[in-house]
């Protein structure tokens, strides 16, 4: 039939985006040919719900499994148990909506009192585990911060530390650039730069004057290499 024709390529057309890695567009994409969740076939809402649990976004399903679920005309379809535990295993457990998963279980007029009970019995056993792993996971991290701001606190004692040979060091260096003899070196830099820009080297004219200012230059800077002598200090 064209109900069957459409659900089967609704099928190709989603295992065809979920390997292209564009599961984002399935839901809206089923959704533009069959308006709304209560329309969905089965085998379509069940092939969204394993997908979109697989990727790890299960709240996408949410409403829309919800509202396929409460609706009185899928109700009575023969799959609708095995896609309400499925509904339970892979959407509202693993977010933590254990009462609206009771609340749906109990809402389900298809089930007798015995089904109601096994599948409230799931939600209890899951509630109990979540309920564990939260507090197991409050323990490691009320472990983990003593922890940490020890580690926050030796990492912050070497930072002062650095700080502090920093500081020294540049202080250090000040001190020892403001005895240096600014005034020779900036002369010779000043010679250097009119040899340099303003006069030409093949010239046999500057010849002599080059010699002298190169000596002039190596007198400055073993004067800025040598090392500071200090005067005596007198009683």
């Amino acid at each position: 039939s064209f109900a069957e024709v459409k659900c089967s390529l609704c099928v190709v057309g989603i295992q065809a985006l979920a390997e292209m890695n564009r599961w984002r567009e399935v839901l809206s994409w089923v959704l533009q040919y069959y308006n709304v969740p209560e329309h969905l076939p089965p085998k379509v809402l069940e092939l969204c719900i394993l997908l979109y649990s697989k990727v790890r976004e299960p709240q996408v399903m949410l409403e829309v499994g919800s509202s396929w679920l409460r609706a009185h005309g899928n109700q009575s379809l023969p799959e609708f148990g095995s896609l309400l535990e499925l509904y339970l295993a892979q959407v509202l457990l693993p977010l933590g909506r254990f009462e609206g998963a009771e609340e749906l279980v109990r809402g389900c007029a298809v089930f007798d009192s015995e089904q109601q009970l096994e599948f409230l019995s799931t939600i209890l056993e899951s509630r109990c585990r979540w309920a564990q792993q939260e507090q197991a996971r409050s323990a490691a991290e009320e472990q983990q911060d003593p922890a940490t701001e020890t580690v926050l606190g030796v990492l912050s004692q070497k930072l002062l530390t650095m700080l502090t040979l920093l500081r020294r060091a540049l202080r250090s260096m000040s001190n020892h650039f403001c005895l240096l003899p600014y005034k020779k070196m900036l002369l010779a830099t000043f010679l250097l730069y009119l040899v340099v820009v303003r006069l030409d080297p093949a010239s046999p004219t500057s010849l002599p004057f080059i010699y002298k200012l190169v000596q002039l230059f190596r007198q400055a800077w073993a004067a800025v290499l040598s090392p500071i002598h200090r005067p005596a200090i007198r009683n």
